[in-house]
C-alpha cells in the first residue's frame, strides 16, 4: 500500500497527500512509486500541486519496516542498484514541471525522505510546529532522493553541509530565517494559508504565470546574457498573445490564456 492519496479540489489544483498518519506518513518504495506516477502523469489543466501529509506530521522519513528490503539492495550488480535508486528518485524529481507550481504544506516532522520531499517542491509553507531534519548521515547513508541540490540552492553550501553532517533538527522559525521555507503560520492556519497562496497564483493569467515560473527556475545558475535572452523571448510571446487576444490580459485560470 503506497499511502498516497490524490485529491482534486478544483480542476487547476492537485493535492498529493501522504496518508499514513498512524505511521507519521513514513515512506516506503511503494510511496516513491506512487509519487513518481502522480508527478509524471499530471493532467494538463493542473497549474498548482500541493504536497501535504495527513495527521500530526508531514513525513517522518523512511519507514524502518522496509530497512531490510533496502539493505538487501547492496547485493545487486552496480547497474541494477543504480537503476533501482534512480527509480526511487523519480518520486522526487517530477514536482518542478514546466508551468506548474508545487507547494509543500509542512506540519510536524519532515525528516529524511520527508525533508527531501518538501525540498522537491518550489515553495514551502510551514506550520509553526514544523521540524526539519536530514537524518541520513546518522544512519550511515547519504541523502539520495534528489534533496541535495535544492537544499544548497535554498540555504547555501555551508549551511547545507552543517545540516546534513550533523543531522540536527531545525524548527520553523530557523527554517524561515535560513530560506528553507517561505512562510510560517500557526498550525491551525496552515491549510488556509496554502489555499490563499493557491488562489493568488491562480488569479493571474495562466500564460503569464507559466512563463514567469519557467523564467525563474534555474535563473541563478544561468549566465546573465542567457537569462536576458530568455526574458526577451518570453516577453515577446506574451506581447504577441495579448495582441492576438486582448481579453487575455484580464483573464485567469487554466486554458484561458496562451
Amino acid at each position: 500500500m503506497s499511502g498516497v492519496v490524490l485529491e482534486r479540489p478544483r480542476p487547476e489544483v492537485l493535492r498529493v497527500v501522504l496518508d499514513r498518519p498512524q505511521r507519521r506518513n513514513a515512506q516506503t518504495p511503494s510511496t516513491w512509486s506512487a509519487l513518481a506516477e502522480a508527478a509524471h502523469t499530471l493532467p494538463p489543466e493542473v497549474r498548482v500541486v500541493v504536497v501535504a501529509g495527513r495527521g500530526e506530521s508531514f513525513s517522518s522519513g523512511l519507514d524502518r519496516a522496509v530497512w531490510p528490503e533496502l539493505t538487501a539492495l547492496a547485493a545487486l550488480p552496480d547497474a541494477e542498484l543504480d537503476a533501482r535508486i534512480e527509480g526511487y528518485q523519480r518520486g522526487f524529481t517530477g514536482w518542478r514541471r514546466p508551468g506548474v507550481l508545487s507547494v509543500a504544506a509542512v506540519q510536524g516532522h519532515a525528516v529524511g525522505a520527508g525533508f527531501q520531499l518538501a525540498l522537491a517542491c518550489d515553495v514551502r509553507v510551514a506550520a509553526d510546529d514544523a521540524r526539519f531534519r536530514m537524518a541520513e548521515t546518522s544512519l550511515g547513508l547519504v541523502p539520495d532522493l534528489a534533496g541535495t541540490a535544492p537544499l544548497v540552492r535554498a540555504v547555501g553550501e555551508a549551511a547545507a553541509l552543517e545540516l546534513c553532517l550533523t543531522g540536527r533538527e531545525v524548527g520553523a522559525a530557523e527554517a524561515r530565517a535560513l530560506g528553507l521555507v517561505q512562510l510560517v503560520v500557526p498550525r491551525d492556519d496552515l491549510d488556509a494559508a496554502v489555499d490563499d497562496l493557491v488562489e493568488a497564483v491562480l488569479a493571474a493569467p495562466a500564460g503569464a504565470s507559466r512563463e514567469t515560473l519557467d523564467l525563474l527556475r534555474g535563473a541563478a545558475d544561468r549566465a546573465a546574457p542567457e537569462q536576458l535572452r530568455l526574458e526577451r523571448a518570453a516577453q515577446a510571446r506574451r506581447l504577441r498573445s495579448l495582441v492576438a487576444r486582448p481579453e487575455a490580459a484580464g483573464e485567469a485560470g487554466a486554458g484561458r490564456d496562451g
